[in-house]
């Protein structure tokens, strides 16, 4: 008879493994809630104390750490070795079915000390795993339910595990234990660390590779994406995303879901090209895309609320890469389906929560920064000219303040209530930013208000918008020359106020 041990803490799926093993002619060893769950089913469990002819001790802290479970699983099936098994009265494990304490469930509870943390630092299971995965050549070790079903069904097929499986398990395994140390390395110094820096002293990225992508940013490039392929929610229209797609769509994301009210966001190489809220979609759409009616051409588009008909069908003829959306009604799909190249994604309001941390790479290193995810604080904005904003011009400074920090440095935007009217992004001088915003908004200039991610260094850059029509100014100042720019503004009529917070994104 061969012989299985199981010894899980998630015990999805486990009486139907059970099941299976014992109808393919396995001896169940088992331990504790384990061997309770079986027991309670029905099924015959040998308990690991009658294996090692030792009882569980230390609270359950030690029950397989012994020559006579290890042994079994460690064994190379060769003469030297099984004659080794029989003088010592040790029988061969053939499978390991294990899965770990909750510890990274654990920590992810708010107020958790230390000491419940360690608690669930888990020993005899990691052990059982590494062994099995080492010795996969004579034993199949499964971490995952999801894998019980195809290891029961080649033993009902082929009456044993293939090698080739057994790799793929063995390679999970120690997947699943590197995991788990890393998990518990970046818990441990943070807990020593505290409050001294919110870094790790050594940087521990741990992400199971999703999908190889068709290429990167150019066909010449290979590409990846490892954690998850869909931004935390799923493909519901079109291929698989591409590289470019995804930068796209994260980007698009993240402007939309910023926003409370239903929000619209156009994205073109990673930076919006017209953003607006309002409560028709459709409508919120057109004064996005308003903005610049050129660059949205193989566009991205980010909506925070159910995509409508409506909203697709004010598309018309754009050509549309892709959406990342909460949900999708039924008729918009079908519509989305008759269009060549596109994809979407729904990302729920409660999927996937977002990584606290920005990782980007530099010759010989990697740069690690928290996401800039501030919150305004009113409370400390300073109007700081002669003029104070109307209300209508609050209104727009508040948006346009929010959408800026979206926008690639140096930054401009130009907007009208929830609207923006002109954006420049990426100029190596603020005054440039300020000029192509002129250039996108055109007439709608007249009117609008701005919004600078950084402070001004010169006068020129608020002359240049108040020549184009823009009658108030939000910015974080700052600079060695506010003074100028406060001048400016006062001797232009312009209202300006200081958030004292910039939003540079290189």
């Amino acid at each position: 008879m061969k012989r299985a041990i199981l010894s899980v803490w998630d015990k999805t799926g486990l009486v139907e493994l059970g099941q299976g093993l014992v109808e393919a002619g396995y001896e169940l060893v088992s331990t504790g809630g384990t061997a309770r769950a079986l027991q309670e089913a029905g099924l015959p469990v040998t308990m690991v104390e009658d294996v090692t002819g030792f009882p569980e001790i230390l609270d359950g802290r030690v029950k397989t750490l012994h020559p006579a479970v290890h042994g079994g699983i460690l064994a190379r099936r060769e003469p030297a070795h099984l004659a080794e098994l029989e003088q010592h009265g040790i029988s061969p494990v053939d499978l390991v079915v294990c899965n770990l304490y909750p510890f990274q469930a654990t920590i992810a509870k708010p107020n958790v000390s230390l000491e419940e943390a360690i608690e669930q630092i888990d020993i005899g299971g990691v052990t059982l795993l590494r062994a099995a995965a080492k010795n996969h050549h004579a034993v199949a070790v499964v971490v995952s339910p999801q894998d019980y079903g195809p290891v029961l069904a080649e033993l009902r097929d082929q009456g044993q595990v293939s090698l080739a499986t057994r790799q793929r398990l063995a390679a999970e395994a120690f997947r699943h234990t590197a995991d788990y140390d890393v998990a518990i390395a970046g818990y441990l110094h943070a807990a020593l660390e505290r409050p001294a820096s919110p870094f790790p002293p050594m940087l521990q990225i741990s992400l199971p590779r999703f999908q190889e992508l068709k290429y990167g940013e150019n066909p010449h490039q290979g590409a990846a994406i490892y954690g998850d392929g869909a931004l935390g929610g799923r493909v519901v229209l079109g291929d698989a995303l591409s590289y470019n797609n995804l930068l796209d769509m994260d980007a698009a994301w993240r402007v939309a879901y910023d926003f409370d009210a239903p929000t619209i966001a156009i994205i073109k190489h990673g930076t919006p090209t017209g953003v607006a809220s309002h409560d028709n979609l459709a409508t919120a759409y057109e004064r996005a895309y308003a903005t610049d009616t050129v660059s949205p051409f193989g566009c991205v588009i980010g909506c925070n609320r159910v995509v409508t008909e409506s909203l697709v069908a004010t598309w018309g003829r754009l050509m549309v890469h892709g959406i990342v959306a909460p949900g999708y009604a039924p008729e918009a799909l079908a519509l989305m389906a008759k269009r060549s190249l596109l994809r979407a994604v729904e990302v729920p309001a409660d999927a996937l929560p977002d990584l606290p941390w920005e990782v980007r790479s530099v010759r010989a290193g990697l740069l690690l920064q928290q996401r800039d995810q501030l919150v305004a604080d009113e409370s400390q904005w300073q109007v700081v000219t002669q003029r104070a904003p109307t209300a209508e011009e609050w209104e727009g400074l508040r948006f346009n303040w929010k959408v800026v920090k979206h926008v690639k440095s140096n930054a401009i935007v130009f907007g009208k209530g929830r609207a923006t009217t002109g954006i420049g992004a990426g100029q190596m001088s603020r005054v440039d930013s300020v000029q192509l915003a002129v250039i996108k908004a055109g007439e709608n200039a007249r009117g609008s208000v701005m919004a600078s991610d950084a402070y001004f260094p010169f006068p020129d850059g608020i002359e240049e918008a108040a020549q184009a029509g823009i009658i108030a100014v939000i910015q974080p100042g700052g600079s060695v020359r506010d003074d100028d720019a406060i001048a400016i503004a006062n001797t232009l009529g312009l209202a300006m106020v200081f958030t004292g917070h910039r939003h540079f994104r290189h």
